[in-house]
């Protein structure tokens, strides 16, 4: 006699052996499919170790899934033979407990400006910036075999969360490969020290970090956060910004068009006051930057022209932040202050940040 097996173990026997197969047959899924995505990222500049800083207290509030330096991170000098004056600047952040904590606690990344580079304003003609970039990568832990410890320059950049929730971070280095400024004429009219240089020859990121950059803009993200040091989009003041070499501005708005990179969103640092930036023109589609500085150095009485700023500069301690509702399909840029409320602020719907 045939014994025939009962219909609902027969139904699971087959399930099991469908989900054996499957288990079998699926890809392996890499560390990028499976961690959880970003929603939540800080950033600063401006942060000088012999003042107080208590706006870390604030930021550690905020409970960032990410936190980027952007430069500016100590304030120290180099000169003839001596690492000392950057070397102390360093050891006195490291003591600093809430400098001390959220390094501890919170992923970071990092890029330089010219005071944790070694000299105000300095660039590619610097001296001693191969001492400088020693004293840096050892201060941020960057492993020996990390590609800054074989290359020129601090540039570096790591994408972030799965599929349709990746977020990729760009930390440009514009000290290492900097060309010199031009210096406006004595009692030239307007704030700061210099005027636009038209020579197309003059470069504010140098061949070789001009083409990583390229390709780093066409690796699949959804949403970049491209972070330079100082002012991409900011008009109205002759300190250091990107409008000081317009040719090397113009080459990066083409790049981000050319390279069909959808998400940009630009950081910057450096002015010791927080603001927002928006650009219509010339892009593929509206183009962001939050200014967020510094984290206790700024400036109360800032006042300047901004074309395309969204309202008024921010001269009191602050930090940046990037909320990212994947789920709505929204971000939001905020600069907020020391009790770390917002008080600048722009939501963007991610849509809006692709050309098509």
């Amino acid at each position: 006699m045939m014994v025939r097996p009962h219909p609902i173990l027969a139904e699971r026997a087959v399930t099991t052996v469908a989900l054996v197969t499957w288990l079998a047959l699926a890809p392996v899924p890499t560390h990028a499919q499976t961690e959880p995505p970003l929603t939540r990222i800080a950033f600063g500049s401006c942060a000088h170790q012999d003042q107080p800083q208590p706006i870390w207290d604030a930021i550690l509030r905020y409970r960032p899934d990410l936190f980027i330096f952007a430069g500016d991170n100590v304030y120290g000098d180099l000169t003839p033979g001596a690492t000392d004056g950057l070397r102390q600047a360093y050891a006195k952040a490291a003591r600093i407990e809430g400098y001390r904590k959220l390094r501890e606690s919170v992923p970071v990344l990092e890029t330089w400006d010219d005071h944790d580079y070694g000299r105000n304003d300095a660039g590619g003609d610097f001296p001693y910036q191969d001492e400088a970039k020693a004293l840096f990568l050892d201060f941020w832990h960057v492993p020996a075999d990390d590609p800054r410890r074989r290359r020129d320059g601090v540039y570096n950049a790591k994408i972030y969360g799965p599929d349709g929730m990746r977020l990729q971070v760009i930390l440009l280095d514009l000290r290492s490969f900097r060309s010199p400024l031009r210096r406006k004429l004595a009692g030239a009219p307007g704030p700061g020290p210099y005027v636009p240089d038209p020579d197309p020859a003059k470069t504010m990121l140098g061949e070789t970090q001009w083409a990583w950059l390229g390709e780093q803009l066409r690796r699949p993200a959804e949403l970049r956060l491209i972070v330079s040091s100082v002012q991409v989009l900011a008009e109205g003041h002759g300190y250091e910004r990107w409008g000081n070499l317009p040719h090397e501005r113009q080459r990066l708005l083409d790049l981000i068009a050319g390279t069909h990179a959808n998400g940009v969103i630009l950081l910057s640092g450096d002015r010791h006051a927080g603001a927002l930036y928006r650009l219509d023109e010339g892009v593929p589609y509206p183009l962001y930057e939050i200014t967020s500085s510094g984290l206790n150095m700024f400036y109360a009485a800032a006042r300047e022209p901004g074309p395309l700023r969204l309202g008024a500069v921010y001269g009191r301690e602050n930090f940046g932040t990037i909320d990212i509702d994947w789920w709505a399909g929204e971000v939001t840029l905020s600069v907020r202050a020391l009790n770390s409320e917002p008080v600048r602020r722009v939501a963007v719907p991610l849509k809006a940040l692709s050309g098509g």
